[in-house]
């Protein structure tokens, strides 16, 4: 998963003039920089760059340009193609015999065998390791044993990954996982040479990885540095020089620096500066559909919203939100009222199901006092929205709801924004469960899957279910859909899982979000990928 949204700059936040200096990086980057770089705008990842432990946007970036796995998904389709898989083979959905491919290596020199893959997702699986993303290894045979629920473990890796050959190896799933070989090419999956496991420490100061890119430096709170690999095997190799990734706390700085030539990237152009991006960049404006989807989580950690009466006050609240007039007024029509959990780039065969919500997400102020009254009020009286202040344009969009929240209950402190200052200390309060109201729950996918839509976040105990919402129907019809080897009965089953969430209104669906970036005339061929992320390795510099 990744916690869809941005950045933060830490130490050099104080003024823009810094950008081109001091923290823009102006020897290597921006406008005026070094030859062949590209600089982007960033916001530092939540944890150290390690391929199971980063599950959010920021981090996720720099991951698809060191590593390469068994899998990528197309920039421009979004299809799982093989990437350094020759072959993953299957006869019942269960049992993968999985080749890799020769002659790939890591940038040190280190050939990429079967066991680099195993070794690295023994590891992300260890409960000892603590990785975020292992929930990913969660289908794979002995899971329970190297990463129980509760207690110690009994192992130290998973009975069912077993290293065949050099360049071959098999996986034993727990369950039937008909597309489990599309999910292959989420970062948590890539191999990690030997000198992650011999010097840990050394190997997160400076990440070594398989991608067309290296690490050169990286200065948390400034700038992460990452050069060509020339020495890259792949096909997709970087069409330049390399890539200044400049951490921003505020991404009206950003576009500051960009459109005063000091930055030749933004991925995030702020909500504010959308009237004006045409006449500001031309066609080197970016509006284009992503695989995200915003929603509003609750904390059902909290008691007070975890009562039988607590799904209609959730439903009123969804019914209270005006989202035409939102999308319209503050986002320019760079977002679309959303009607289910899942986004428009699946498409319907893919799982996106338009109109699922029904009334839920239609704006009914009327309809929403009553639900809410007769869900026994709000708890405490007042609704507090918590959303990172840092980037985003997140203020903008949670005072319009509690605006539109205020109107529809008639009561003008029902709803309040609750800013935390850094997308890091946002992360870190939800993690830590200290959430006492709604919080914002973007998500971008992992891979093109209805699936990465419901079950990482809905899911009993799934790894970005922020909320700890938790139910058996939904969980059960997931299980199937998973099994299911005809794609659109697994589609019809997904979908059925989904009306459970919409029933009890696990989470409120606000709106699918397109991908929007801005580009200097000193690059080309600048595009973003349909989960809204920079195809960094095609960017030319003039």
């Amino acid at each position: 998963m990744r916690g869809a949204t941005h950045a933060k700059w830490a130490a050099c936040a104080v003024a823009v003039a810094l950008a081109a200096t001091a923290c823009g990086g102006g020897d290597s980057g921006g406008g005026s920089g070094a030859s062949g770089i590209v600089s982007s705008s960033w916001g530092d990842p939540q944890n150290p760059l390690e391929p199971a432990n980063t599950n959010e946007v920021q981090g996720g970036k720099v991951l698809d340009m060191l590593f390469r796995g068994l899998k990528r998904y197309d920039p421009k389709t979004g299809a799982a193609k093989d990437m350094l898989a020759e072959k993953i083979e299957t006869t019942d959905s269960t049992s993968f015999t999985i080749t890799v491919k020769d002659g790939w290596t890591f940038s040190n020199g280190e050939k990429v065998t079967a066991k680099s893959f195993v070794d690295a997702w023994n590891y992300g699986a260890n409960l000892k390791h603590n990785q975020k993303n292992a929930y990913f290894f969660g289908y794979i045979e002995g899971y329970d044993k190297t990463h129980p629920d509760k207690g110690d473990a009994s192992a130290e890796t998973l009975s069912g990954l077993k290293v065949t050959g050099e360049r071959t190896f098999s996986v034993k799933l727990n369950q039937k996982f008909s597309t489990w070989p599309d999910t292959l090419g989420y970062a948590a999956f890539a191999p990690l040479p030997r000198a992650f496991f011999d010097n840990h420490s050394a190997w997160l100061s400076k990440p070594i990885g398989n991608g067309p890119y290296t690490v050169n430096s990286y200065t948390k709170g400034s700038k992460l540095e990452m050069r060509k690999w020339d020495g890259y095997p792949g096909t997709d190799k970087a069409q330049n020089g390399g890539v200044d990734l400049k951490v921003y706390t505020d991404n009206n700085t950003a576009y500051t620096d960009l459109t005063a030539g000091n930055l030749d990237l933004v991925d995030d152009v702020p909500a504010s500066q959308l009237k004006n991006v045409k006449a500001d960049l031309g066609d080197r404006y970016i509006n284009t559909p992503a695989g995200i989807i915003q929603t509003l989580a609750f904390p059902y950690y909290d008691e007070a919203w975890n009562t039988p009466g607590a799904a209609k006050v959730r439903k009123g609240l969804s019914m209270a939100i005006n989202r035409e007039q939102i999308t319209d007024t503050i986002f320019q029509k760079t977002r679309t009222p959303a009607t289910d959990w899942t986004s428009p780039v699946l498409g319907a065969d893919g799982g996106y199901k338009a109109g699922l919500c029904g009334d839920a997400c239609k704006y009914d102020p009327a309809g929403a006092k009553k639900l809410v009254q007769e869900g026994g009020g709000i708890p405490g009286g007042q609704v507090k929205i918590s959303y990172n202040a840092d980037t985003g344009s997140h203020k903008e969009w949670v005072d319009a709801i509690c605006n539109s929240v205020n109107n529809a209950l008639g009561n003008d402190k029902a709803c309040v924004g609750n800013p935390v200052g850094t997308f890091a200390d946002f992360r870190n309060q939800i993690t830590q469960n200290k959430m006492s109201g709604p919080f914002r729950a973007g998500w971008q996918m992992d891979y093109p899957l209805v699936q990465n839509f419901l079950q990482p976040l809905y899911y009993t105990n799934a790894s970005s279910n922020d909320g700890k919402w938790t139910n058996a129907e939904f969980d059960k019809l997931v299980n199937e859909a998973n099994a299911e080897t005809d794609k659109a009965k697994a589609v019809d089953l997904f979908q059925k899982a989904e009306e459970v969430l919409r029933d009890q209104m696990g989470a409120i669906p606000l709106w699918y979000q397109n991908g929007s970036a801005g580009y200097s005339t000193r690059v080309s061929n600048v595009a973003l990928n349909p989960f809204s992320v920079p195809v960094y390795n095609e960017i030319k510099v003039s």
